[in-house]
């Protein structure tokens, strides 16, 4: 199989080539690990690199990582006998008041994109149900995305329900948004800020990895 003819369709976001070469790998029993890693993650890895470098933009970004979870679908029940393990769990959802849902879907695509398992809650998502759905999958981080100024308070106050319910220190919190900053979440004490997509992926694996490793 030819890794790159998968790389480039994922590069410009054709969903349909994508499913016909990932179908025809496994036909040709190439190791789902080698379709999975080679095939899907390491393109997205490009598109996020593109992105950071202004060479592309968020639309072209979100046809990337449409046609990469194309592809992912069709190898996912696969992954278990072929012992693929997930590098850790997000739950992500946009906070309550806010009916945003395109930078979240985005940084949920990247963040399947790059190996971990993505819990995705929707917008308008009240306090509780974050906390609640992370013990429920066990989650490792939470993500909360604002593209509001006046819905960024909710991140704080899903922050305070972890808080409150004594389990605030369980999960790694991820704050993001248009309108969020590195100074707000330091102010809110979340875990850590992201500018975009691409870094949120980018930052969820690392540390991930790190935690996997210690």
């Amino acid at each position: 199989m030819d890794f790159e003819v998968l790389s480039a369709a994922i590069q410009k976001g054709k969903v349909k080539d994508v499913k016909s070469i990932v179908n025809q790998a496994l036909e040709e029993n190439v190791p789902v690990r080698d379709i999975l890693e080679q095939g899907l993650i390491a393109p997205m890895g490009i598109v996020g690199e593109n992105f950071s470098a202004n060479k592309i933009f968020v639309p072209e970004m979100l046809m990337s990582a449409r046609a990469m979870s194309a592809g992912v679908k069709i190898i996912e029940p696969l992954f278990s006998e072929s012992g693929i393990e997930p590098i850790g769990t997000v739950v992500i959802g946009t906070v309550k008041g806010d009916l945003h849902d395109i930078g979240k879907n985005l940084v949920a695509m990247m963040m399947r994109g790059a190996g971990l398992t993505v819990y995705d809650i929707g917008i308008d998502v009240p306090d509780e149900k974050f906390v609640e759905k992370a013990e429920e999958v066990h989650a490792d981080i939470v993500a909360l995305s604002a593209l509001l100024t006046t819905t960024m308070p909710a991140i704080s106050d899903v922050i305070k329900e972890f808080e409150r319910q004594g389990v605030r220190d369980k999960y790694h919190i991820m704050i993001g948004g248009a309108p969020v900053t590195q100074a707000f979440a330091d102010e809110i004490h979340a875990d850590s800020y992201t500018s975009d997509a691409a870094s949120a992926a980018e930052y969820a694996k690392e540390y991930l990895t790190k935690k996997k490793a210690s």
